[in-house]
């Protein structure tokens, strides 16, 4: 029988043991969200709303049924935190981490399940990866709760203060957009914090700073700032932010707040442009926005941050493969490429495949929340994207959804933050190839 369960080990993929990895964390969190001592009241939480809670916290998304600031107790807002920080850095990282300071052997299967965790390149220097992933995030949290200090410490006094900073400091990084600012008016995220500089600009910085991926500090770590030394993903990743910051942020400064005053006006558009990709802080009611500010807004959710991220989404290389692609075809060149190199037909394909889950989970999910709770599809867009972008912005519907909307959500956060890919790898058994192949028959397109 042990041998039996050791060949069962052994044949277990990467792509298993990190979906495994994240439901087990998951379950966990929800058991512990279920306790009395995890709410202010003393009552037990439902199973369905602290898996919620669990699932939205794991997969850094944001969404709750629940407010975190008002609901859960000091304990419940701890597990909740501890579950943003694992889910933020990664099961595996985590797991590699204690097995280091254990003293644990890392045998090759955890290389390799690590590399798939973090995007890494190669297998070679995984370990070391892992501790400069964990040495980073902890100092840019410390450093994010330090500047945030101040402030929280003079509204809400010196140790509830400390508390705050650290909790949204983490969250921030992490992309995870829980807060605890409820305690003024319930869900109502940073709308309270709208032109305060230290915490927009900080906010701002961790969100960013936690969306472009280890795999981007650790070339800044290298090279400092020369970009050309970079490797061309980074580039990418550095390209595609930058324009996905500026361009929505004039939309919004010129459309969505041009009645607002000029100093909350550049706040509010930065800040509104900066967390869709996905951290799910607001400091601008949602709600507010005109049709094609939130649309703005879902195709922002979806692309989401960048591999090897705390964040979610489809990831910014993901559009810009796809974008390089069809400008390409369009100049009738044969091969697709980023900054003097050629990007693999496979990177390619796997990019037109992220991009087709997405779409049809999103538009599918949606349409069945519209039709289920009679609600605008809009709307109901609007709450998928956040979900499977792992954003956590709401119209502010999330409470007030029926089961099978809140089981639609789960699924959503849990394929967005897992990862569509990783999530059919982990389920479908790959067959090897006997060397034939079908004939080949053009298709026309398009």
């Amino acid at each position: 029988m042990q041998q039996k369960n050791r060949s069962r080990h052994r044949h277990m993929t990467s792509f298993q043991v990190i979906s495994l990895g994240f439901l087990s964390v998951i379950l966990l969190g929800s058991l512990l969200l279920m306790l009395p001592i995890a709410t202010k009241s003393g009552q037990c939480t439902s199973f369905l709303d602290a898996l919620f809670t669990a699932t939205s916290a794991v997969c850094v998304t944001g969404l709750i049924i629940k407010d975190t600031a008002t609901y859960w107790s000091l304990f419940g807002q701890g597990v909740i935190l501890l579950l943003i920080q694992i889910g933020g850095m990664g099961i595996i990282t985590i797991a590699i981490a204690i097995a280091v300071v254990s003293g644990r052997k890392i045998g090759l299967m955890q290389r390799s399940t690590m590399q798939e965790a973090i995007s890494a390149p190669t297998v070679g220097g995984i370990v070391r990866r892992t501790q400069f992933i964990i040495r980073t995030t902890i100092l840019i949290e410390i450093i994010g709760a330090a500047l945030l200090a101040p402030v929280f410490c003079r509204d809400f006094g010196f140790w509830k203060g400390i508390w705050y900073s650290l909790f949204h400091s983490i969250s921030a990084f992490c992309n995870a957009g829980f807060d605890l600012i409820g305690i003024r008016t319930p869900f109502s995220s940073l709308t309270s914090y709208s032109v305060q500089p230290i915490v927009n600009l900080v906010i701002m910085v961790l969100i960013v700073a936690g969306g472009i991926g280890f795999l981007t500090w650790e070339d800044i770590k290298n090279h400092k700032w020369h970009f050309k030394k970079y490797r061309m993903q980074s580039k990418v990743i550095f390209t595609v932010t930058g324009l996905l910051i500026f361009l929505p942020a004039l939309y919004f400064f010129y459309f969505e707040f041009s009645n607002v005053p000029l100093k909350e006006r550049v706040w509010v558009s930065l800040f509104q442009s900066v967390t869709p990709r996905t951290a799910g802080f607001n400091t601008a009611d949602l709600t507010l926005f005109s049709e094609v500010g939130q649309m703005l807004i879902i195709m922002l959710m979806l692309i989401g941050g960048s591999p090897g991220s705390t964040a979610g989404g489809m990831k910014t290389t993901t559009l810009a493969v796809l974008v390089s692609s069809a400008l390409s075809v369009f100049r009738k060149k044969e091969h697709t490429h980023f900054f003097g190199r050629q990007i693999p037909d496979g990177t390619i394909r796997n990019a037109a495949t992220i991009f087709l889950m997405y779409i049809v989970l999103f538009l599918v999910g949606g349409m069945v929340i519209s039709s289920t709770e009679d609600i605008p599809l809009m709307t109901a867009l609007f709450e998928t994207a956040s979900a499977i972008g792992t954003v956590g912005l709401s119209l502010g519907i999330t409470p007030d959804l029926g089961f099978v909307s809140h089981i639609i959500l789960i699924c959503l956060m849990f394929f967005g933050r897992v990862g569509g890919l990783t999530l059919i790898f982990a389920t479908v058994s790959e067959k090897k190839a006997n060397g034939s192949k079908y004939p080949q028959e053009k298709i026309t397109v398009g």
